[in-house]
């Protein structure tokens, strides 16, 4: 019966593309959060300096918000397949040659600055191609599940791989992370060989046509200018993006290590639950959407992240009051848990749309102008929120940020992000 039963299984392209797809993102991912993990504590450790840290996290950030267009053109243009076994086994290729680098020599901050880069632009274009491919891997029917998987993958690495990192670190080289890496995109592009990419799609890889980068980006500029309902999830993404990052990435950490004190091992519980919200949002969202339209759950989702945020600055007010810092853990436990659930219900519907609405042929170089725009607020945000966290009294930041999403649900969401089922 089992031996028939995994012939069966074999022979379903779709649920053989679900399965390999989940086994592959995961190993590629999980590698590069062990990875990330330990190369930035190795820099600490090397240097003792947090500016050298904060710039290997800003070449991260630059290379893929820079790459992103230019990698949506490749998607386009290029057999999608073909170019994430690629950039997976450029990965690799890299990974080995820099623990072959480091069998030499001592790992040394520009040897890690140039693999950081190229990783994060070979990574950028597999990321890019993964997401355009997606509608062609499986029906539509599937489409949703398989966006929720990937969100789920990503929250598990993003706990785990940390976990394993830490560990490792303090018992083994650091050599064994890039050799554990190298291999792990090799099985992601060896397990990437076996899938179809066309499985929902037959013409889809077929009269691909020439490769011009910046015409092609002009291309996709025209295509969107006359897109307002693309346009209009793009806008929701860019906001989101920058309130979290006003709100969340930097005050939160602020007010829980040097306002309320919290146990340092409090602050790494607290932010392991926003994976923890992701899962659980990912989880649900697919039955959440048989009853609701997008856009009454993006709605409703900003609004609860928007008390989120709010509820993030009252904590500095309410400690007048509550000293009690296990009141704390599971004060910000709850508001983690909630802000990473409704940010996943956030993404995967709108996603889905967009996945479903742009044609094949524009679809990688739409999502990653998208990407670019949304991440590019990102540092913006971080920036300012840095400056203004000495000037102004530390829980103003995330109950403006609050109430700006909360009136910019309100306002612009129901009456401009019209979405179909």
């Amino acid at each position: 019966m089992l031996v028939l039963s995994l012939k069966k299984f074999l022979k379903n392209k779709e649920f053989l593309n679900v399965f390999l797809f989940s086994i592959a993102n995961f190993t590629s991912l999980f590698g590069t959060s062990v990875y990330n993990f330990a190369i930035s504590l190795y820099v600490l450790k090397l240097t003792g300096s947090g500016l050298n840290f904060a710039t290997t996290l800003t070449i991260s950030i630059l290379s893929t918000v820079l790459i992103n267009p230019f990698a949506g053109v490749l998607a386009d243009r290029i057999n999608k397949k073909l170019l994430a076994v690629i950039t997976d086994i450029l990965n690799s290729i890299l990974l080995l040659a820099l623990y072959e680098l480091t069998l030499k020599h001592t790992l040394n901050l520009p040897m890690i600055y140039i693999s950081t880069f190229f990783l994060n632009i070979f990574s950028t274009i597999y990321g890019i191609t993964i997401e355009a491919a997606k509608p062609n891997l499986v029906s539509s029917k599937l489409l949703i599940s398989i966006n929720s998987i990937n969100k789920i993958i990503e929250s598990i690495s993003s706990i785990v791989g940390p976990m394993v990192g830490g560990v490792i670190f303090a018992l083994i080289n650091i050599r064994l992370f890039i050799i554990i890496n190298a291999f792990s995109f090799g099985i992601s592009a060896l397990l990437e060989i076996f899938m179809s990419f066309n499985f929902n799609c037959s013409n889809c890889e077929k009269n691909k046509g020439n490769l011009n980068f910046f015409t092609d980006i002009i291309y996709a500029i025209n295509y969107l200018k006359n897109q307002k309902n693309i346009i209009h999830v793009f806008v929701v993404f860019i906001v989101l993006n920058f309130f979290i990052g006003l709100s969340i990435n930097v005050p939160m950490p602020f007010i829980i290590n040097n306002v309320l004190k919290l146990n340092s091992n409090f602050f790494g519980i607290i932010e392991a639950f926003f994976s923890v919200g992701i899962i659980f949002g990912a989880l649900v969202i697919k039955k959440v959407i048989k009853k609701y339209s997008y856009t009454k759950i993006t709605k409703i989702m900003n609004i609860i992240l928007s008390i989120c945020m709010i509820a993030i600055g009252l904590s500095v007010i309410i400690n007048y009051k509550i000293r009690d810092k296990n009141f704390y853990l599971i004060y910000f436990i709850l508001i983690m848990l909630l802000a990473g659930a409704a940010i996943a219900s956030i993404n995967i519907p709108l996603f889905y749309m967009l996945q479903q609405t742009i044609p094949e042929n524009f679809r990688g170089r739409v999502l990653g102008l998208g990407s670019s725009l949304s991440k590019i607020v990102l540092p913006i945000a971080l920036i300012i929120a840095g400056t203004l966290i000495n000037l102004t009294p530390v829980y103003l930041l995330p109950i403006i940020s609050g109430l700006g999403l909360y009136i910019f649900s309100m306002l612009y969401i129901k009456s401009n992000v019209s979405t179909s089922q």
